[in-house]
């Protein structure tokens, strides 16, 4: 082994080898049991992330865990075509060449579209394995490849044949600026400071009249009605009468529904079915008429009049003005509200009633949420399943049409008597009247529509095919909470409808990591860390470590500490490797401890591999890197290798032996962590390869020398402390003389014993008064409490030691 390790060329080295090796390759004729991580596939353009790089981290520590414990794992890479953030990114290019996609013309955009994919599309795949990331990259997928179209041309039909699919006029999300209506799922809304206008309705009859509040003006020409609570008696009087609409003078009728929120403005609501999604609804509640002035590039449409060609502003302006000349603008005050925004260019969404395909959602939501309620699929923490099942109790009709050229098209054809044609194939002729002109439905389908088919799509479904017989249902879904609804629960009604299985029987939602400001992480605003910041300089295992350190059940904000933490880690296991392999060679790995350090080693490595068994299965990876660090840092590093030193130098082949299999041992229980390093440092002694090396099997032969060092170690940590001595005999005074080495550090008795009880003592109280206090059990996070625990614990025995 060389002196220094240098991350960067081990890491690339190794992870060449694994693939040339086949050791990611999953094998359907293999027979193990089987093990399926759903990654979720990146957009082919795409680039690595700090979410990607948490998320292929605990999906790899799974992955590694599961293939040395004689799993058939599938760790299936893929892109996703990200139809409209494809689409976008397109339009970006080409704007700076002064064009726009439907400049190109269909076929010149599809001819676009593949040229730039080949130039920019892969790169995210090649920082996934600079990561360490073990996916098998010889089956990549991509959602437009043609066996895949396949399968979301049957999925299309399938739906359509049970009459879950229609198309309708509804209420629509549309972005006015990439041109195409949007599910409510890709609408993220922020707050904005808005000015919430005050204007009269006089009443037709001349009786009075009914003011309203609106921070939309321009819409008050597309008015149809005035809506007021049916339980609200300042309005019951005029319930039924009519008044009239200002600067179109327009006469409309008042009438009670129960949507309207009596707090919000007068309490009377303007009912602008056109332009509003409650308002949609009331208007089809009461059958009113269904007008826009609002066209699909967010201006002012011919519908406005002479306010035609306006900007949605200026027409607002013109209408408070009308308004105010005549008396009926009665006030204006602030107002700070939520407004919609397209989730990729973040454009005001319009609400518009558009033409749209639609997917009819309770038949397909049923099974879905019993899956969850029955617990055939569980979410880790507990918490998000009732996030999701709160969703789909209340689910919408989706809208899975979109008016771009980047996706699947809609398998539907006309012809020119209107005859509806729906088939996989395209048609030589309409299936109603047999004309052979036809027309194809120009709209492409929802990118989540076709990711929905992912975890079968991508083993070759709607072909029986022995990957779909082998991996479906998969084992386990880590995502970010954000696409609970958008994949999630799309995944899993497909797979119950399509399969009649789930497609996976656990959903782990990690963290989200913010930036150290605590911001969301955000490319756009500047608010991200590109993950290369910590490749680079501390590479792939200490950026693994420090990330899977961060993820717990809360929000973390990003820090490179917990990575130079990963970083020192790697050294101190190279380091000590270095120091067993250097002085044992020749001798085989084989456990014969004779020493009270040796056993208890092996003790404590026996019970942290239980230990980490648990923590992986409950998906606590924090708490898992956290064993990891103690077992290696403090115990094997620490303790064991300080203590063992005198007699690895002095041949002894009894501890040679044993302290091969020692740290063979532990470069097993590493190894799903820091894969590169353990892979090194393995093959400096052996020949075969640490990722398929059987994972250890339980050895608690020495368990009852788990806490022979308790003594030691407390004594130890007060000699360091205070510089206080305790006197020790035997095996404890030899190992605490050869890892502490008391004549280097404070004078022998140098320190106050009597200040360092009184220290503990006052520790002790601290401690058990927090932990007595009904508010810290109650708000703390239960790491916090769990730490506090731990050190009243120590505090004890220290004092313990101490006082004997």
């Amino acid at each position: 082994m060389e002196p220094l390790y240098e991350p960067k060329g081990v890491e690339e080295r190794w992870q060449r080898v694994w693939e040339e090796e086949g050791l990611y390759a999953a094998d359907p004729a293999r027979g193990a049991e089987t093990f399926v991580v759903m990654h979720p596939p990146p957009n082919i353009s795409g680039s690595l992330t700090i979410g990607h790089a948490l998320q292929l981290s605990l999906e790899d520590a799974l992955v590694r865990w599961h293939r040395m414990r004689g799993f058939n794992t599938l760790f299936q890479p893929g892109y996703d075509h990200a139809g409209i953030s494809t689409w976008a990114s397109i339009g970006r290019a080409l704007a700076s060449e002064g064009k726009t996609q439907r400049d190109l013309g269909r076929e010149g955009f599809d001819a676009y579209a593949q040229e730039w994919l080949e130039r920019y599309g892969g790169t995210i795949m090649s920082q996934f394995r600079q990561l360490g990331a073990s996916l098998d990259y010889g089956r990549v997928r991509f959602t437009m490849d043609p066996q895949y179209y396949r399968a979301v041309m049957r999925w299309f039909v399938h739906l359509y044949g049970k009459g879950w699919i229609y198309r309708d006029s509804r209420m629509t999300n549309w972005c006015p600026n990439d041109r195409t209506a949007l599910s409510d799922l890709e609408v993220e809304h922020a707050e904005v400071d808005d000015t919430l206008s005050f204007i009269r309705y006089p009443l037709v009859d001349g009786d009075g009249e009914v003011t309203i509040a609106t921070v939309r003006p321009a819409t008050i020409l597309a008015d149809v009605a005035v809506a007021v609570h049916p339980e609200d008696e300042r309005y019951r009087g005029l319930v039924g009468r009519e008044a009239i609409v200002p600067f179109v003078e327009r006469r409309v009728p008042i009438v009670a529904d129960p949507r309207v929120d009596p707090e919000f403005g007068t309490g009377a609501l303007k009912v602008t079915p056109g332009h509003d999604a409650v308002d949609f609804e009331i208007g089809r509640e009461h059958g009113l008429p269904e007008l826009s002035v609002i066209g699909p590039d967010g201006r002012m449409n011919e519908a406005a009049g002479e306010l035609a060609g306006l900007t949605q502003e200026e027409s607002g302006e013109r209408v408070l003005h009308w308004a105010q000349e005549r008396g009926q603008l009665e006030r204006q005050e602030p107002y700070r509200h939520s407004v919609g925004r397209c989730e990729r260019c973040h454009t005001r969404v319009e609400p518009l009633i558009m033409l749209q395909w639609w997917c009819a959602m309770d038949e397909l939501a049923a099974p879905a949420i019993a899956a969850v309620e029955q617990g055939r699929v569980r979410f880790t923490p507990d918490r998000f399943a009732r996030v999701y099942l709160d969703w789909m109790h209340n689910i919408r009709p989706w809208c899975i049409s979109r008016q771009i050229w980047w996706g699947h098209r809609i398998p539907v054809w006309y012809c020119p008597d209107g005859h509806v044609t729906v088939t996989e194939e395209t048609p030589d002729a309409c299936a109603e009247c047999g004309a052979s002109e036809l027309r194809q439905d120009e709209d492409v389908l929802d990118t989540w529509f076709s990711s929905a088919l992912y975890p079968f799509a991508t083993l070759g479904w709607p072909e029986q095919t022995r990957e779909l017989e082998t991996y479906y249902p998969g084992d386990v879904l880590t995502t970010a909470r954000d696409i609970i609804f958008l994949w999630v629960a799309r995944m899993i009604f497909s797979g119950l409808e399509l399969i009649g299985e789930e497609p996976f029987h656990d959903v782990v939602i990690h963290s989200t990591i913010l930036n150290p400001e605590g911001r969301r992480m955000s490319r756009t605003l500047g608010t991200g860390i590109d993950p290369e910041e910590a490749l680079e300089p501390y590479g792939a295992d200490a950026t693994r470590y420090g990330l899977l350190k961060l993820t717990s059940r809360q929000d973390a904000r990003f820090s490179f500490e917990s990575i130079e933490e990963g970083r020192r880690l790697t050294i101190k296991l190279w380091n000590v490797s270095r120091l067993i392999l250097q002085n044992a060679a020749g001798e085989e790995p084989d456990a014969r401890p004779r020493e009270l350090e040796e056993r208890w080693l092996l003790a404590r490595l026996g019970a942290g591999q239980t230990e980490l068994d648990s923590l992986l299965g409950h998906y606590d990876f924090a708490a898992a890197v956290k064993l990891l660090y103690r077992l290696t840092f403090d115990d094997f590093c620490d303790w064991y290798a300080e203590a063992i030193k005198p007699r690895l130098y002095d041949e002894d082949t009894d501890a040679r032996a044993t302290a091969l299999a020692a740290l063979e041992r532990l470069l097993k229980l590493l190894h799903p962590v820091l894969p590169h390093v353990t892979e090194e440092i393995w093959s400096q002694f052996h020949d075969d390869r640490l990722i398929v090396a059987p994972w250890p099997e339980p050895d608690m032969r020495f368990a009852d020398d788990d806490d022979a060092l308790d003594l030691v170690q407390d004594l130890a940590r007060i000699f360091r402390r205070s510089g206080v001595l305790v006197e020790l005999e035997g095996d404890e005074r030899r190992i605490f003389e050869a890892v502490v080495k008391p004549g280097r550090g404070k004078a022998d008795g140098g320190g106050n014993v009597e200040a360092e009880l009184e220290r503990l003592r006052s520790e002790v109280g601290r401690a058990e008064g927090m932990l007595a206090d009904d508010r810290f059990l109650r708000n703390a996070p239960d790491e916090v409490v769990e730490a506090e625990r731990e050190k009243l614990a120590r505090y004890r025995r220290e004092l313990d030691a101490l006082s004997a």
